[in-house]
């Protein structure tokens, strides 16, 4: 227990914006980078596929995460202020990228996007699974972690732009 503890202590210490950012990279292996936009309050994930989409795939992959998003948010009586699907290729390589603004965005949400990724490119989502050394105890505070960043920026935001993305297993963040 005493890591814990530490582990939360070092938490308090940063600000809201790097640890949400920080603990969405070590939940969410699916997830390749995270940049937090203080002048905008949106926070952009962007996902690695390996492998380019045809424009019927984008259309039907734009089409399924943004009503599963916007049915998601009526469920819960929320209505998003932005939901952005944005796609870049590059060679053998597309990069997805999903702006959401910090206001209405809720953890479940993130979870709720990770997963439909999962489930729609599994074979093909560039994933980080180094960290199969985390226990369920360790996802769950995660995911704790998480739910209490986000409304901390909901409340205040740090006016710091910041940029974390994967590298070797490591999650590292730059102010941008």
């Amino acid at each position: 227990m005493k890591g814990l503890s530490k582990e939360y202590k070092i938490k308090d210490n940063m600000s809201d914006s790097v640890g949400l950012i920080t603990s969405i990279l070590v939940r969410y292996p699916e997830v390749a980078t995270i940049i937090f936009d203080p002048e905008q309050q949106v926070l952009k994930m962007t996902f690695i596929l390996k492998k380019n989409l045809d424009n019927i795939t984008k259309e039907i992959m734009t089409s399924k995460v943004t009503d599963s998003l916007e049915v998601y948010n009526f469920l819960e009586d929320r209505e998003p202020e932005l939901i952005s699907i944005g796609q870049q290729e590059f060679d053998q390589f597309t990069l997805i990228e999903i702006q959401r603004d910090i206001e209405t965005l809720m953890r479940e949400e993130i979870g709720l996007t990770v997963q439909l990724f999962y489930d729609l490119f599994c074979d093909y989502l560039v994933t980080d699974y180094n960290n199969n050394y985390y226990f369920e105890e360790d996802l769950i505070m995660q995911e704790e972690i998480i739910e209490q960043m986000l409304q901390n920026l909901k409340i205040k935001s740090d006016n710091k732009h910041w940029y974390a993305f994967r590298e070797e297993g490591r999650v590292l963040v730059f102010n941008k």
